[in-house]
């Protein structure tokens, strides 16, 4: 499956290193396995959001995931993709940005054409640049908080509630994040999503860095400041990784405060099972990590 990192540093900027796709692999292997895109976006310290992304069709292009980029910003999210809808293309690459919000997703929504309809119906058919499912996901929830008059999380619920009654989902776990607030929402159970709470004790100032085989982060700043964190996967050995529970919604502030909520306790209407994916879509939702 993709997989996500988010951070939120509060409201000093730090400087983060980050590294994509760390893990040493044969060439026969990437070509096989190797993500189809990777993006860092990240708020700087002037509030201003940045994305950096690079389709990866093939192995050859691993140089990019490699190298190390060095970002000051107050929230990051870094993304992995594994394709299942979009081609190769930097267009289908997450993080998005839309409204001065970057977003990205991992697991499955079907129903495009649907969701297509409904983007339509309320006038925002011209935020989809690409193929994927994802940025119609992020273009219906940017409608809606526009249509709640700017209310992130009214909106973020109101889109996601409505993708709930309407289309089949497998998985919609979700990073949104301005450059001062982080929204993380795991839906349904399908895929995992967790959360490490380093703020404001003697356990958060230990070294900060953080790796799986796909994303990595170091940070000297962090090593002795509060962070919240989100990843697909526990990143290290620290005990306070806590995974969200289905259908939680987590939101953490400019203060680093952090607030949970059961905001879609009931499953998908259409709940996509992994016998119902096609093989392609199998294989990207559960390759190896």
């Amino acid at each position: 499956m993709c997989r996500l990192f988010g951070l939120h540093a509060g409201t000093q900027p730090c400087v983060a290193t980050f590294w994509l796709l760390d893990a040493p692999d044969s060439l026969a292997r990437q070509s096989t396995r190797n993500p189809d895109g990777t993006g860092l976006g990240v708020f700087d310290e002037g509030g201003r959001p940045r994305v950096y992304k690079e389709p990866m069709a093939a192995w050859e292009d691993a140089a990019f995931a490699t190298e190390a980029h060095e970002l000051s910003g107050t929230t990051f999210v870094a993304h992995v993709r594994y394709a299942t809808t979009g081609s190769h293309d930097v267009r289908n690459t997450h993080p998005f940005l839309q409204d001065g919000r970057i977003f990205a997703h991992n697991g499955i929504v079907e129903g495009l054409d649907v969701i297509d309809e409904r983007l339509r119906e309320v006038g925002a058919a011209d935020l989809v640049l690409g193929e994927t499912d994802s940025e119609r996901v992020f273009a219906l929830i940017t409608a809606s908080v526009r249509a709640h008059h700017g209310d992130v999380p009214a909106g973020l619920l109101d889109a996601m509630t409505w993708l709930r009654a309407n289309v089949p989902i497998y998985a919609v776990n979700v990073l949104l994040s301005t450059a001062t607030d982080v929204w993380a929402l795991r839906y349904p159970q399908t895929h995992e999503l967790y959360l490490l709470d380093r703020r404001h004790d003697e356990a958060s100032r230990r070294d900060f860095h953080l790796r799986t085989a796909r994303i990595r982060a170091w940070s000297q700043h962090l090593c002795t400041r509060s962070s919240v964190v989100f990843a697909s996967e526990p990143m290290d050995d620290d005990p306070r990784w806590r995974l969200l529970e289905p259908g939680e919604l987590v939101h953490v502030d400019a203060g680093l405060r952090i607030t949970r909520s059961l905001a879609l306790p009931d499953p998908p209407r259409h709940l996509v099972r992994r016998a119902d994916l096609s093989a392609r879509a199998e294989q990207a939702q559960h390759v190896m990590a």
